[in-house]
């Protein structure tokens, strides 16, 4: 059972790397279901996970954060919680664009708090986790802390060679400093 389960894990990534999202959703579904009938939770969450960014990737509304929750009532029975700390990432980015700030606020917060308490932590998911609160702050009028959390990104990304991710600190960190706090 564990390997048709990877197997479909693996076709299910393979689908999407090349941008077949729905034949990756139908292996994801069947490897869900499979788990839940094997009562394998860890695969669970990590299957949950995967759907819920296919059917982000594919626009879906409610679902995917549906999918992440789920996953993360699972990591926080087993005690992962770098893990956890990923998938409430996750969810912290899906309420940022439904614009629930109060609770996309309160996910970062946990997901930034499980990071920095485990030394274990590899930094471009922290890096990660602060981008996504960082917009949100900035987004919410709170400069001084969203460029705080820009700056600490900045470091992080250029530590592991992502220039993605100082570009994109660069510039947002350039435009905030062209704002005055509580403007």
């Amino acid at each position: 059972m564990s390997d048709v389960v990877d197997n479909l894990l693996s076709q299910a990534a393979q689908a999407r790397r090349d941008h077949r999202l729905s034949d990756a959703k139908r292996d994801l579904l069947e490897a869900v279901d499979l788990c839940r009938k094997a009562g394998t939770r860890m695969k669970l969450a990590s299957a949950l996970t995967s759907l819920g960014q296919i059917e982000r990737d594919l626009q879906e509304k409610e679902s995917p954060r549906q999918h992440y929750e789920e996953a993360v009532a699972i990591y926080r029975v087993e005690g992962d919680l770098l893990k956890l700390a990923h998938t409430i990432r996750h969810v912290g980015d899906i309420l940022r664009h439904e614009g629930q700030r109060e609770l996309a606020e309160r996910s970062y917060r946990e997901a930034l708090s499980l990071y920095r308490g485990d030394e274990r932590t590899p930094p471009l998911d922290l890096a990660n986790a602060l981008r996504g609160f960082a917009i949100l702050q900035d987004d919410a009028g709170e400069i001084e802390e969203a460029r705080s959390l820009w700056e600490e990104a900045r470091g992080l990304y250029a530590a592991v060679k992502v220039e993605a991710g100082v570009v994109e600190s660069s510039r947002r960190l350039a435009l905030l400093g062209r704002q005055e706090p509580g403007e």
